[in-house]
């Protein structure tokens, strides 16, 4: 396994649209377990999507039990051409994000959503989510579509923050 760069803004792979998956392959799974490694390189990082490791594919990798508090989860989930379809309820919470390492924002979410997806054995999966599991899967599927977290602040000027503590990126030189 190896441990991926993350591309930051304003890299433009961030706000392409990625491609449908359609072959699951030694590549695809090579590039999820590497997705897994380097979340897993980042305290507390609960998801990833692959524009953010440079690769325009809709696959993403969340693992909500790798949050600083317990929440309701499913584990390690890793999809690829994840939909949401369905969502139900709002609520507004301070996300982070690894290509966005100096600030946090102020985003209003769906409560719960229902996503299907296809795992990496190639078998079609439907599961619902609430509250910070629902929200990462949300946050990590924007990045799908080239929408970042900052394209969902009600104001750049109220809801965006400096990091006290920017993330340390162990890939990052110097």
């Amino acid at each position: 396994m190896t441990l991926l760069n993350i591309h930051t803004i304003p890299d433009p792979v961030l706000k392409s649209i990625a491609l449908p998956v359609d072959q699951i392959g030694a590549q695809t799974a090579r590039l999820i377990d590497d997705m897994v490694q380097t979340i897993r390189s980042f305290p507390h990082c609960v998801g990833i999507a692959a524009p953010q490791v440079g690769k325009k594919q809709r696959i993403i990798v969340v693992d909500a039990s790798l949050a600083l508090r317990p929440v309701a989860n499913h584990g390690l989930l890793c999809l690829i051409n994840p939909r949401i379809v369905r969502r139900e309820g709002s609520r507004p919470g301070r996300e982070g994000c690894l290509s966005i390492p100096d600030f946090t924002g102020n985003v209003v979410r769906a409560e719960s959503i229902e996503v299907e997806a296809l795992t990496p054995e190639g078998v079609s999966v439907s599961l619902t989510s609430t509250g910070f599991e629902a929200v990462v899967l949300q946050h990590e599927i924007d990045h799908l579509d080239g929408i970042l977290f900052l394209d969902r602040v009600a104001s750049l000027k109220t809801d965006v923050f400096r990091r006290k503590s920017c993330i340390d990126n162990p890939l990052k030189k110097g």
